[in-house]
């Protein structure tokens, strides 16, 4: 059974002070110990929480402590209210006596960044590199899709505006190429951005990133152009004695010489090829990795003229050496084993090779390796001779389901910089260009990325049933249809609306929950969320609770009940019911805190937080379970109604129990008296009492000094 400490109304009334010692000692033990806080500040009326392993929480002791106002988590921290005045109270406690270890409020936000599991800290980690670098893929996205609208053919007709007015080509072209430039060295500005994220020299991680884009190598990235992909094939000497379709062929003329096979070096023994690694984004984080960490080590152990002319000498050379050697072909290996598992995932396994295509592709964006598909696309695509390309279509609907989400945070999101981002990089998404929305929204919040990641599923599952095809390469978004054979426009353009649906949808519905509220504030719309809490909590609190007889019978006060733990007030005010027939059924909505195997008792929590306890009958616990049917179990939600157990009332009695059954507030004291109390006959569901709030600390602190004086 519950109970609680049984005090006279008076006593209950003038209880408004915060025993701080006891809040401090008791969030340290809700959050999980003092061992579980791996730094704690506060402001002004928040304590800010970096704790190792948020499943330590226990949020249901949280949200019942009457002196804590709401919890969320922002910026990597659990927060919880505590009000002004009595945080600085309670976080002086926790540090003199509980042992925790206190830190500034932005020295919380850098500890912060440093915990999670490994998972969490690559995300953060991908985000911190990319953010700077956003506005140049947001604007070289947006450029490619005016490109598009201005190079596609049966756009505007049969003719492509660059065809129909020739004076647009010349404007075309340069912004085709400024568009490009973002993209095809992306190595540069990402070399740049995560060698200073790792606190290296952001130059020689700028040089490094020029040399995996070298001209000196051949571009990976072009060869997503049909030209530039002919002139591979043909530099392999492939494309005069081949089909580009006969791999059988293809790998004769390779294996007996009698072309060769693309440039590369001997190094160490090994064969690097001369490929470079445009649009790449994990090799790249790899070599700024190494560059960093050779820097610093270096850096140690020099001083004065040689640390100047040896340190950058000895990084570039070895960070040169360590990336084209083993994290090139390491990178390369894992490319040609995707582009060969989807394509015979794809083939065989029909829509479900579909779906986890769609479903992982965004993922497989995030490491650059979908820059191999290319080499799969073009023997595929009609003027090869292939059946038309699944991988574009495919490719189209995850793009857009990751636009479709950062377009739902945006229309979500508070915080100026957040919603920014959303726009922009959402707009540029469904226009073909995820980068942007991947990197800068959609990762860094997680789930709106993995909710792409299932539209996408969902709707690549459609391509691979309805066998949507490309014949051509172009911008993998909702203008993409200009790509797609003539006769699967129309069924391309109704999975790309399925695909922007499910997601926005889904991602929106998922921002409007608590979690979602939560993970979208930023530093600057912490307050308002705390305020947004904060108020719900007082309205729920700050109402009356009416508790509904949950049983047909004849309601008495508890005096009258022959149990004096129940008669006495021990366990709480209330009132006690002479049962007539049927079940026994919720008094409130809330949550079922206890519900025993046996059936006999229940506790049950209110939204306001008022809890009851329901005890069937005295003594009845005897009875082990029978003449009970029970209908929930702890922590079922529950609405006022709902049946909590069908009882044998005639059983009970005839083996010799009473069945009178008490209703009572176990938690009284956190709240104000009981009123409206209504006795007599009732019917289920009719008005049994009131719990009125607490009251305000100004009327409470009248009330003692009424009393006292």
């Amino acid at each position: 059974m519950l109970s609680v400490e049984r005090t006279d109304p008076r006593e209950r009334k003038a209880r408004v002070a915060m025993d701080h010692a006891r809040v401090a000692k008791d969030v340290i033990g809700y959050v999980g110990g003092a061992d579980n806080i791996t730094a704690a500040a506060h402001c002004a009326t928040r304590l800010r929480l970096v704790l190792a392993d948020l499943d330590k929480v226990d949020q249901k002791a949280l949200d019942k402590d009457p002196d804590l106002k709401g919890t969320f988590v922002a910026g990597g921290m659990f927060q919880i209210i505590v009000g002004p005045g009595d945080v600085d109270i309670v976080f002086d406690e926790m540090v003199k006596t509980g042992g925790v270890k206190e830190v500034s409020k932005d020295e919380a936000k850098q500890e912060a960044a440093k915990s999670g599991n490994l998972f969490s800290r690559f995300i953060k980690m991908i985000a911190d590199i990319f953010v700077p670098i956003l506005p140049a893929l947001i604007a070289g996205g947006l450029m490619m899709a005016l490109h598009n609208v201005l190079s596609a053919q049966g756009l505007f007709g049969s003719q492509s505006l660059v065809q129909r007015w020739s004076w647009l080509a010349d404007y075309d072209e340069l912004i085709n190429m400024v568009s490009a430039a973002a993209f095809a060295f992306l190595p540069i500005l990402v070399g740049f951005s995560a060698t200073k994220r790792f606190g290296g020299n952001v130059y020689l991680g700028g040089a490094m990133g020029a040399a995996m884009v070298s001209t000196s190598l051949l571009s990976a990235y072009n060869m997503a152009d049909n030209a530039a992909a002919s002139n591979f094939w043909l530099y392999q000497g492939i494309g005069t004695k081949c089909s580009l379709t006969d791999g059988a062929c293809i790998a004769g003329l390779l294996a007996d010489g009698s072309i060769p096979a693309a440039d590369s070096w001997t190094l160490f023994g090994l064969h690097v090829d001369k490929i470079g690694y445009q649009a790449m984004v994990i090799p790249v984080i790899c070599m700024a990795f190494m560059l960093a960490t050779i820097e610093k080590w270096l850096h140690k152990r020099l001083s004065g003229t040689a640390d100047f002319l040896l340190t950058p000498l000895i990084t570039i050379l070895l960070t040169g050496f360590l990336t084209f050697v083993v994290v090139g072909p390491i990178t390369r290996v894992l490319s040609v084993w995707i582009t060969d598992g989807l394509n015979w995932t794809y083939n065989t396994l029909g829509a479900v090779g579909g779906l986890l295509f769609g479903l992982f592709y965004s993922p497989i964006v995030v490491t650059g390796l979908h820059q191999s598909f290319p080499a799969v696309e073009i023997p595929l695509l009609p003027a090869n001779g292939g059946a038309g390309d699944f991988i574009f279509p495919i490719a189209s609907m995850a793009n857009v389901a990751q636009g479709a989400v950062a377009l739902a945070v945006f229309f979500n999101t508070r915080d100026a910089k957040m919603k920014g981002l959303a726009g922009a990089g959402g707009a540029s998404a469904v226009f073909g260009i995820t980068e942007p929305a991947i990197f800068g929204v959609n990762l860094r919040l997680r789930w709106p990325f993995f909710i792409g990641m299932g539209a996408a599923a969902i709707s690549a599952a459609g391509v691979a049933l309805l066998n949507v095809r490309g014949q051509a390469l172009g911008a993998a978004g909702f203008v993409g249809f200009v790509s797609i054979r003539p006769d699967d426009i129309v069924k391309y353009l109704l999975l790309e609306a399925l695909s922007f649906i499910i997601a926005f949808g889904a991602a929106f519905a998922y921002a409007r929950t608590p979690k979602g509220r939560a993970s979208l504030a930023g530093d600057e719309d912490e307050a308002a969320l705390e305020a947004a809490i904060t108020a719900e909590r007082a309205a729920a609190a700050q109402n009356p609770t009416l508790v509904a007889a949950p049983i047909k019978g004849r309601a008495v006060p508890l005096s009258e009940v022959e149990d004096k733990i129940f008669s006495s007030g021990m366990l709480g005010p209330g009132l006690a019911i002479a049962p007539d027939s049927g079940p026994v059924v919720s008094p409130v909505d809330g949550e079922v805190l206890v519900a025993f195997e046996t059936g006999h008792a229940y506790g049950i929590r209110a939204a306001s937080g008022v809890e009851l306890l329901i005890h069937v009958g005295m003594d009845t616990v005897n009875l082990k379970g029978e003449h009970f049917t029970p209908r929930v179990k702890q922590h079922d939600k529950v609405r006022r109604g709902q049946t909590l157990v069908e009882v044998d009332w005639k059983a009970i009695e005839a083996a010799g129990y009473k069945t009178v059954t008490p209703v009572v507030v176990s938690n009284a004291p956190a709240f104000g008296p009981l009123t409206d109390e209504h006795t007599g006959e009732v019917e289920r569901g009719d008005d049994l009492f009131t719990v009125e709030p607490a009251p305000a600390k100004e009327e409470a602190a009248k009330e003692e000094a009424a009393a006292t004086s």
